[in-house]
């Protein structure tokens, strides 16, 4: 699968790692419920740091459809709770 992380580009990941990133979509989900600023930030840090160190990035002038975006690291909670859906921003 193809997973954009807004502001920096595109990479490929195995779609055996979803169960594992889920888990951190979880965690992140619930800290926005709970209106956890510092944990949104740190679980949203590990997430994308995850999905740079499981992922083949894609060379800067390719443009896939991608099948995940997931913010940038500098986004606040209310643009990460604008763009999710019920699901998060990992479908599982």
């Amino acid at each position: 699968m193809i997973v954009r992380i807004m502001g920096e580009g595109q990479v490929v990941l195995a779609d055996s790692h979803l169960a594992e990133l889920n888990k951190l979509d979880d965690e992140l989900l619930a800290e926005m419920e709970n209106g956890d600023g510092p944990g949104f930030r740190r679980t949203l840090q590990a997430l994308l740091t995850k999905v740079r160190d499981l992922g083949e990035p894609l060379p800067d002038d390719s443009l896939e459809p991608s099948d995940l975006i997931l913010p940038s690291p500098d986004a606040t909670l209310e643009e990460v709770r604008e763009m999710l859906s019920d699901d998060g921003l990992i479908p599982g």
